[in-house]
């Protein structure tokens, strides 16, 4: 906020208006992979599958994805709904830090599976976006966040 006039920063406006965005990208992905099939355990275990068959990721990250595989049952609705829940909590903007980070990771692990399947820039911005807004607090204005620390202003959120 700004010192003056206790309004928001365009900075942080800015901030709001990415975390926003990443949050509806993760959350439309998240239906468009729900209505693929992509969270069954077929579903699943064949994306994965090609990411190792056809992908060119380091071999230690295809051992990881071998494993996802394997376990593409219990995997499979996992990251469904770590999806789900990344896309709401970053539109809401609650506990934005963590959860862009933790979404950051999701989506920086998704681009070395996707390592010579697709254009290699396709996710590098949604990266850098997830852990800009985790670095720098994209949580401040218009969020959940942003409520509770009007009401606890010692607390350390957004």
């Amino acid at each position: 906020m700004d010192g003056q006039t206790n309004r928001p920063t365009r900075e942080q406006r800015a901030l709001a208006i990415l975390r926003v965005v990443l949050g509806l990208m993760i959350l439309s992905t998240f239906f468009e992979n729900l209505h693929k099939g992509a969270y069954t355990p077929a579903g699943y275990k064949g994306v994965i599958d090609f990411y190792i068959n056809k992908g060119s990721a380091p071999g230690i990250w295809k051992a990881i994805e071998s494993l996802l595989s394997a376990n593409a049952r219990i995997v499979g609705p996992i990251q469904g709904l770590s999806e789900l829940g990344f896309g709401v909590l970053l539109i809401l903007g609650v506990a934005t830090r963590v959860v862009a980070a933790a979404a950051g990771a999701f989506l920086l692990g998704l681009w070395i599976s996707e390592l010579g399947t697709s254009w290699p820039w396709e996710l590098a911005m949604y990266v850098v976006v997830a852990f800009t807004l985790a670095w720098a607090g994209g949580g401040r204005v218009w969020s959940v966040d942003a409520l509770i620390l009007r009401r606890n202003p010692g607390w350390r959120l957004g």
